[in-house]
C-alpha cells in the first residue's frame, strides 16, 4: 500500500485487480481491457473458473507465459503474449465482435479517465489531446451484461476521476455499474455513487473530499481489505 500526497494510503494496481477478481462468478465469460485490467486474470478465485475473451479472436486464454517462453502467434488484443487453457478456441475478428454485440459476455472490465455518477464512461481520449484509441471499448460497454472499471481514485495532479459529469469524450452512456479504485469500491445506482467499501484507515469525509460527486452509503459501507501484493 502506498500514499496519496503526504498522508492518504491507497491500494496499488495489483490489489485493485485482486479485489475486482473476487466478484467474477464461476463460469463467467469475461473481457479484460488492455493494460491495467489485464492484471485481473492473475487473481482468479480458487474454485472458480472464468473464461477470458479477447477481441482479436481467442476464448479461454490463460495467464501470461514466463519470459522467454512466449509464442508470439498467441497474443491478446493488447499484443501481449498469452497461454491457452484446455478447450480454448480461435475465431475470426468479426465473430469475436458478434459475441460482444450479441450479449454473450457476462463481464467487461476496463480502465477509465472519468466515470460519472450516472455510469457514463470516458476512457478513450483526454479532450483533444493525444491519439484517439477507442478500440473495441464502445462495443464492449454496451454488449457485456455487466461493466466494471478499475482506476486510481484521483489523477496524478489530484483531480477526482469519479465526477458528476464527464468532460472527456464518452465511451458509453449509463453503462458502468461498479468502480474499483485505489481507495474504495463504489456502485452506481439510480444516478448516484453508492459506497460499498473503503479503506479502513481513511475517513468517509476524506474520501468524499477526493470524489467529484456526492457519495451515498456512509453508514452501510464495509471495509476494503486486500492481501499485500507487489505492484
Amino acid at each position: 500500500m502506498t500514499q496519496i500526497g503526504d498522508k492518504m494510503p491507497k491500494l496499488n494496481k495489483a490489489q485493485i485487480a485482486w479485489r475486482a477478481a473476487q466478484d467474477i462468478e464461476d463460469g463467467a465469460y469475461v473481457n479484460l481491457g488492455i493494460g491495467f485490467p489485464e492484471l485481473v486474470a492473475q487473481y482468479q478465485v480458487e474454485g472458480r473458473e472464468a473464461i477470458y475473451h479477447t477481441e482479436n479472436g481467442v476464448l479461454g486464454f490463460g495467464q501470461a507465459p514466463k519470459q522467454g517462453e512466449e509464442d508470439w502467434d498467441l497474443i491478446n488484443a493488447g499484443k501481449k503474449a498469452i497461454t491457452l487453457k484446455p478447450g480454448a478456441s480461435f475465431f475470426h475478428h468479426a465473430d469475436s465482435f458478434a459475441m460482444v454485440r450479441g450479449g454473450h459476455l457476462d463481464v467487461a472490465i476496463l480502465g477509465a479517465f472519468q466515470v460519472s455518477q450516472k455510469g457514463d464512461l470516458a476512457n478513450w481520449r483526454v479532450g483533444s489531446k493525444g491519439v484517439p484509441a477507442v478500440g473495441g471499448a464502445m462495443d464492449l460497454v454496451h454488449g457485456a451484461k455487466r461493466v466494471a472499471v478499475l482506476t486510481e481514485h484521483v489523477t496524478k495532479d489530484g483531480r477526482p476521476k469519479l465526477v458528476e459529469e464527464c468532460i472527456f469524450p464518452l465511451t458509453g452512456v449509463g453503462c458502468v455499474t461498479r468502480v474499483y479504485t485505489s481507495l474504495a469500491v463504489v456502485d452506481i445506482k439510480d444516478g448516484h455513487f453508492v459506497l460499498l467499501e473503503k479503506l479502513p484507515n481513511i475517513s468517509f469525509d476524506d474520501l468524499q473530499a477526493v470524489t467529484g460527486a456526492e457519495l451515498h452509503g456512509k453508514d452501510t459501507a464495509g471495509d476494503l481489505i486486500t492481501p499485500d501484493l507487489a505492484d
